[in-house]
């Protein structure tokens, strides 16, 4: 009896796959897949974070590293993660974006995060752990990729800043808790006291990665249930449809789908919930159609046509669509392109700039695991465990993550990015005033640790928005454009692949600068970054500012007459 209760719950073991699993409705529900990403999200940021603090100590007793060279090989096991990260993000997105399941993929990256902890653990040289970096790193690409993108497919663009803010609270908590976590059971548990926490957390992430139905699964069998409405869409529907999950189009079966342009033609006006059409007249003497060369788009305007090219002809004689917001206004008749999915967002100004933002916010992160550990041990003479404190008031900030996407949704993500850089860059360089031990500097660096994560926290979530938002501004242009599956995961590739440069730059720059000309300098020269970054992050987030002046003068010309 009980194998049968289990073999129903896990959907991928079910003998009878017509009878709906148990608990459809709350497994496939918004805030419990909302969970199980943020707990995905969460136990990567964990075991990537778990041994910042421990590895220092844990590279001389075990792996026989020279006391003078421990300061290179932290370094370089934190820009390893994220060299993985980087390299395998694009191709996990691609692969992501043409899979029929987004829970497949993220089985196999638990599977790669639990390979990796092994690694770890039982790693007595350099080699083993080098490797257990990237096979980290490479399960790390698999969650932050088909993670988001799976978010995305389940709440559309509506509420996903605010959404993004509660995957920015997983992070940040991640960074704060594993540091000191792993600082304490190191401490008073030892070395593989750390990895009993980290085999434990990926026992609870298997389990709800597996309970876990998507969106689109579930409608198979709420369908089964649901009469066919073949009227259409009302009219409160139809302004709806363009605020849908990708995965929800069409919401019913539309006969418009299957009409040849000729027959649409014939109806002239008539629209899907208009009734029956009207009937058809004789053929006129206009040339003949080719209804193959057409399709109806199922996108937000039932009645939009796109254009397929005939067979063997270019299809690539457009240019790439001008960045836009999502308010402007899509043509209803485009050629649909051939070209790769990551082709077409690399040719976004708005998306590069998102990107190289993303890369420099990773960077400002980032930058501290290789240094602050190490800086605190000298100053002030702390072991693992304050190694592990002085990342809280880095990170707390982060609880606000989610009303700043709240604000990106409602107001774009321009202003609190562009506010968030200026805002890091003088406390980046005031940094450079903790010279020397004592309670005054203590204060004094975890005060500027909190401002500057409050800065940092204020440019990363509208980023994380900032991608759906760029996506669904190319959709809404010229509908079709990514084809029938989207670009979501891809999307959210490149944006890894830009966090996870962040991540190998940041230590790397971090600890060369230590090393060669002192704790000033690296904060001086991080300063420059932030400020210098706040320009892009202001001139293209939302869009060209250009644009944006253009468009607010010709309202306001057309006002005035």
């Amino acid at each position: 009896m009980s194998g049968h209760i289990i073999q129903g719950f896990f959907a991928f073991i079910r003998s009878d796959p017509e009878k709906p699993p148990p608990l459809l409705k709350q497994r496939s529900s918004k805030k419990f897949i909302l969970t199980t990403i943020c707990i995905a999200v969460f136990t990567d940021i964990f075991l990537y974070g778990i041994i910042v603090p421990v590895i220092p100590f844990a590279l001389t007793t075990r792996a026989g590293v020279a006391e003078k060279d421990v300061q290179h090989w932290v370094s370089v096991l934190l820009a390893v993660y994220g060299a993985a990260l980087l390299a395998s993000s694009p191709i996990c997105g691609y692969l992501a974006d043409r899979s029929t399941s987004r829970r497949l993929p993220l089985l196999v990256g638990l599977l790669a995060l639990a390979g990796s902890t092994l690694m770890l653990c039982f790693g007595h040289n350099i080699a083993v752990l080098v490797a257990g970096r990237l096979l980290q790193g490479i399960s790390a690409a698999i969650v932050w990729t088909v993670g988001l993108a799976l978010l995305v497919d389940t709440v559309g663009q509506k509420e996903i800043g605010q959404l993004m803010g509660y995957i920015t609270i997983s992070m940040s908590v991640a960074i704060l808790v594993a540091p000191l976590l792993g600082g304490v059971v190191y401490d008073r548990g030892g070395y593989f006291g750390v990895y009993y926490m980290a085999f434990a957390l990926i026992i609870v992430d298997i389990i709800l990665r597996t309970v876990m139905i998507e969106k689109k699964v579930a409608r198979k069998w709420e369908k089964q249930d649901e009469p066919l409405n073949v009227s259409g869409p009302s009219e409160k529907g139809k302004a709806s449809l363009s605020s849908r999950p990708r995965d929800s189009w069409p919401p019913h079966p539309d006969p418009m789908l299957h009409m040849t342009v000729s027959e649409n033609k014939v109806a002239k006006k008539w629209t899907v919930g208009d009734g029956p059409a009207p009937e058809a007249t004789p053929p006129s003497d206009d040339p003949p159609i080719n209804p193959r060369s057409y399709r109806i788009s199922p996108v937000s305007n039932p009645e939009t046509i796109i254009e397929e090219p005939e067979p063997g002809s270019n299809s690539n004689t457009l240019r790439d669509a001008p960045d836009q917001d999502e308010s402007s206004s899509a043509p209803t008749i485009k050629k649909v392109r051939t070209r790769p999915p990551v082709i077409l967002l690399l040719s976004s100004r708005r998306l590069l700039s998102a990107l190289y933002c993303a890369l420099v916010q990773s960077a400002l992160l980032t930058a501290w695991d290789a240094v602050l550990p190490l800086r605190v041990n000298k100053l002030f003479g702390w072991k693992s465990l304050g190694a592990g404190l002085i990342f809280l008031p880095l990170v707390l900030p982060s609880f606000v993550a989610p009303l700043v996407g709240a604000f990106s949704d409602k107001y774009g993500a321009r202003l609190p990015t562009s506010i968030g850089f200026l805002l890091a860059t003088p406390f980046l360089i005031l940094l450079r005033i903790v010279e020397h031990g004592g309670r005054s500097q203590v204060v004094i660096l975890c005060v500027l640790l909190a401002c500057l994560g409050v800065a940092l926290t204020i440019v990363l979530t509208p980023l994380l928005a900032e991608i759906t938002y760029i996506v669904d501004a190319k959709e809404k242009h010229q509908p079709g454009l990514f084809g029938k599956k989207g670009a979501y995961a891809q999307a959210y590739g490149l944006f890894n692949c830009a966090f996870a440069g962040g991540m190998l730059v940041g230590p790397l720059w971090a600890g060369a600068v230590v090393d060669k000309q002192g704790w000033g300098t690296m904060c001086l020269t991080l300063g420059i970054l932030a400020v210098v970054s706040a320009i892009p992050a202001f001139l293209f987030t939302n869009g060209w500012i250009g644009e944006q002046w253009k468009r607010r003068r010709k309202g306001a010309d057309q006002g005035e007459a």
